[in-house]
């Protein structure tokens, strides 16, 4: 039998970019679909569009610009800002932390692919539905799976899946897999509010 979690999951959320994944979670925590308070958001950029929008709702947000800092003081610092949490949820985060071994199994991030295909250094955004088209398949989604010390490497924890159309373009492509994004994350997310999830090694086991 699993333990019954007895406080709200304490999530640190990290971005580069827009925001709209974290904003997805906020919102489902709002509305109680999700027992989890978002304690921090960490943004590897000072101008990334999502800064703006989570601090809109409340959210306490904490810059770590990776260009101001080397990259020993950069991983320092974020592991600073993320702090003390339960989960930390990559959400459109473009760099890549080196997060203390202790914290394995507690980082997660959602991948616009189904991996392992389409993962890897500079494989995010646009350029994965591109690459997704060129290469003439006929199926796409997201992936959630658990970090390592390698871009898009760890244990698949769940995926969802949509069809590529034959008149898909990377962005009409974008938008129906973000669609999945919007469903997959929470789902994850709620699993380890239920501490329904077990990472070992490469396996992920997910608990009744």
């Amino acid at each position: 039998m699993r333990e019954t979690r007895n406080n709200p999951l304490r999530i640190a959320a990290m971005i580069s970019g827009g925001g709209r994944t974290v904003l997805n979670l906020h919102e489902r925590i709002a509305s109680g679909d999700l027992r989890a308070v978002i304690e921090v958001v960490v943004s590897s950029r000072g101008d990334a569009l999502g800064v703006d929008r989570v601090r809109a709702v409340g959210l306490r947000t904490v810059i770590v610009d990776r260009c101001a800092h080397d990259d020993a003081t950069f991983q320092r610092r974020l592991t600073e800002a993320v702090g003390d949490v339960d989960l930390v949820c990559l959400a459109g985060f473009l760099s890549l932390w080196r997060f203390p071994p202790a914290m394995f199994g507690r980082v997660i991030n959602i991948h616009p692919a189904l991996l392992p295909d389409f993962g890897g250094p500079g494989m995010y955004g646009r350029r994965v539905h591109e690459a997704v088209l060129a290469a003439g398949r006929t199926e796409s989604g997201c992936t959630v799976h658990v970090c390592d010390d390698r871009y898009d490497n760890g244990p698949t924890i769940l995926q969802r899946r949509v069809p590529v159309l034959p008149d898909d373009t990377p962005d009409l492509l974008a938008a129906r897999v973000f669609e999945q994004e919007r469903v997959a994350y929470p789902e994850a997310v709620k699993l380890f509010c239920d501490n329904r999830v077990l990472v070992s090694g490469r396996t992920v086991t997910v608990t009744a």
